[in-house]
Order: structure tokens, then C-alpha cells, then sequence
């Protein structure tokens, strides 16, 4: 039976990068070694990494505007604690729009001065902040995209003339946006782009080197920026399988394309939440995330139904987090709108069943 997976992530690849990745753990590019046992200086690998590279900058619009892309190790929550080491010198203002951004704040403040400008945690996060102000004398603005857990996502992003700085975990690659917006962005690889292990980071060199203290040399992005991003071991599998992920989508025409498709998935999922009565959206209504839908069940004596309704159409990694419950609907880029009608269908005869 054919799985329809909707998982949050680690989440859906693309078929055709998920083979052609296993090919090369066999046997890289004719090589006779596995990817995974070639030397990470080697030109075979040293290519993969700057084709990777290039490909970021070039499906973001940011070729020759001064930004570098790097693939780093320790997730997104190490860029929790890494960006306040090279950007925090006197303050920095947070938006706080949900688990991750106050993981992301709770971080930073151990230099102190670290301010929520605007949060939505008064509402268990089921909206994004806005009509918050961002003081001028700030070093950075930090602000998360979209916010897995709750189903919401920024559609707008303020005005500043301070670097902002954007967890894109979530949704990097799913949507059109004037990337050059942003004077650093960071995302795990886990949702749209590879594997669990690696961590994207694009950031404009020139807002580095503006603080006094000492960086250890392991999370000094320039240290990574002057050494190719191989300053230390990379990890070579996700990376290359990024890699691939960043050549499917450039071969669906790129960002613009693949945003089309998130719209339609998106609009044949929330439809159903608001027309089904046996069903309602967690989020408002105005900041409904296009890669993450959250809703729960108007009535929980029909969950064992709906659930084993699930189980047998296929469906896979729909609970909804701990934190806010009911069901989560995760629809990355790789994510087949056969998959979503295939839910929405169950949903629909849920209704019928009733």
C-alpha cells in the first residue's frame, strides 16, 4: 500500500532524490566507493558542497548580493545560540510566535539583553504578532517563519534598517519572498530540503565582525565562510542529499513553481477543515501556515474511527504535537497533492459516516 506521509519531520523527499541518494551510498558516480567513504576533501565531494552552495544562493535570488550559504551540524537550535554570539553586542528584539522562537530567546538571553518586541504566547501561538515596533538602536530583529507546531506562518515581514534575522526551518524554498530582506537565515534540513544532520545558513558577510567578544572558532560563521564550509568533517549525506533536493526543485522551476502547488494543497486542505463540521482549524484564520495545517476534532468520540479511517487509507505522521493535540497535516514541497486528497477524502467520509 501506497503511504501518504505526513510528517513534520524528519518528512517527505522527493522519490526520485530519495533513489538517486541510495545509489550513491552504494557507489558514488561510478567511483566504486560509497559517498558516505570518500574523502570530504576530495574534488568529488568538494564539488557536491560548492553545487549546493550555488544552488541556495541562486534559488533565493542572492547571487552576487553579498550573502554567503553554508551547510552546518547541530541543527537549528545551535543557530539559536550562534547567532547572539555573532551578532548580539547591546540588544536584540525576538518575536515571539511559538515553541521554537521562545527556544531561540531563551538562548540569546544568557547575554541579557534580549527583548520579545511582540508574542502570541497569550493564545497558546494559534496567530503571528503584529502592530509591534523594532527599535532602531537594536543590533538584529529575530523572527520564525512558520511555526510547525501551531500551523501559522508570517505573510508579511516588518520594515527595518536593522539586520533581520529568520528561522525558515519550516518553510525555506516553499514560497516567494524578496529574500534580500534578510541579513542572516537559518534552517534545518529536516523539512524541505534533506535528511536530518545538516543545517542551512545563509547570511550577508557584512553584518559579521561587529562584536567585541571572542567566538569560539567552531560557531564563528566567518571561520566557516573563510574555510568553504568545511571547516571541520561536514556531514556528507546530507548535504549531497540537499543538494539533490535543491536540483529537483530548480528543475520544477524553482521557488515560483513550487509555491503554485503548496497554494493548491494548502487550499483543498483548509477547505475541508472549514467545511467539515466535524472538524475546526486551530490557527486564525488570517495566519494559516501553507506547509503545516493543524485542526482537531469537534466531536473526540469519533477519534479511534478517524484513526483507524487513517490507518487504512494509508496515512502516515498526522497527530498533532503534544502541545496544542488534535492532527497536524505537514505539506512540504515534496508532498503529492494526491497525498492531501487522499486525506481529505477520509475526512470527507468521516463526515458521512457521523
Amino acid at each position: 500500500m501506497k503511504k501518504h506521509n505526513f510528517s513534520a519531520g524528519p518528512s517527505i523527499l522527493p522519490q526520485e532524490v530519495l533513489l538517486k541518494a541510495s545509489e550513491a551510498v552504494v557507489d558514488y558516480n561510478n567511483s566504486g566507493l560509497s559517498l558516505i567513504e570518500i574523502s570530504h576533501r576530495s574534488k568529488d565531494f568538494v564539488d557536491i558542497m560548492e553545487n549546493a552552495r550555488a544552488l541556495v544562493l541562486e534559488l533565493l535570488g542572492l547571487e552576487g548580493k553579498g550573502y554567503k550559504a553554508l551547510f552546518l551540524q547541530g541543527g537549528a537550535s545551535t543557530q539559536f545560540l550562534m547567532v547572539a554570539l555573532n551578532l548580539l553586542e547591546k540588544r536584540a528584539g525576538y518575536l515571539n510566535s511559538g515553541s521554537w522562537a521562545a527556544k531561540a530567546i531563551k538562548e540569546a538571553k544568557i547575554f541579557d539583553d534580549v527583548y520579545e518586541v511582540g508574542s502570541s504566547k497569550d493564545a497558546n501561538y494559534n496567530y503571528i504578532p503584529k502592530g509591534y515596533e523594532i527599535p532602531e538602536d537594536y543590533d538584529y530583529f529575530h523572527c520564525t517563519s512558520n511555526n510547525t507546531i501551531f500551523g501559522t506562518q508570517m505573510k508579511s515581514f516588518p520594515k527595518t534598517n536593522i539586520p533581520m534575522v529568520c528561522d525558515m526551518s519550516s518553510d525555506i524554498f516553499s514560497r516567494t519572498l524578496d529574500f534580500s530582506q534578510f541579513g542572516l537565515i537559518y534552517a534545518g534540513a529536516q523539512k524541505n530540503m534533506g535528511p536530518a544532520g545538516t543545517t542551512l545558513v545563509v547570511v550577508k558577510e557584512d553584518i559579521l565582525g561587529k562584536v567585541s567578544r571572542k567566538i569560539p572558532s567552531m560557531m564563528d560563521y566567518q571561520v566557516h565562510i573563510d574555510k568553504g564550509s568545511m571547516f571541520n568533517t561536514p556531514p556528507v549525506f546530507p548535504i549531497y542529499t540537499s543538494m539533490l533536493t535543491l536540483e529537483w526543485l530548480k528543475g520544477k522551476g524553482g521557488i515560483a513553481a513550487i509555491e503554485k502547488e503548496n497554494e493548491k494543497k494548502a487550499s483543498i486542505m483548509y477547505s475541508e477543515i472549514d467545511l467539515n463540521p466535524l472538524f475546526e482549524g486551530f490557527a486564525v484564520k488570517e495566519d494559516r501556515s501553507l506547509m503545516n495545517a493543524t485542526f482537531n476534532l469537534t466531536n473526540d468520540n469519533l477519534k479511534d474511527t478517524f484513526e483507524t479511517m487513517l490507518k487504512e487509507a494509508g496515512i502516515s505522521g498526522v497527530n498533532g504535537h503534544r502541545s496544542v493535540g488534535g492532527y497536524r497535516a505537514s505539506m512540504y514541497n515534496a508532498m503529492p497533492i494526491e497525498s492531501v486528497k487522499v486525506l481529505v477524502e477520509v475526512m470527507s467520509e468521516l463526515e458521512s459516516k457521523a
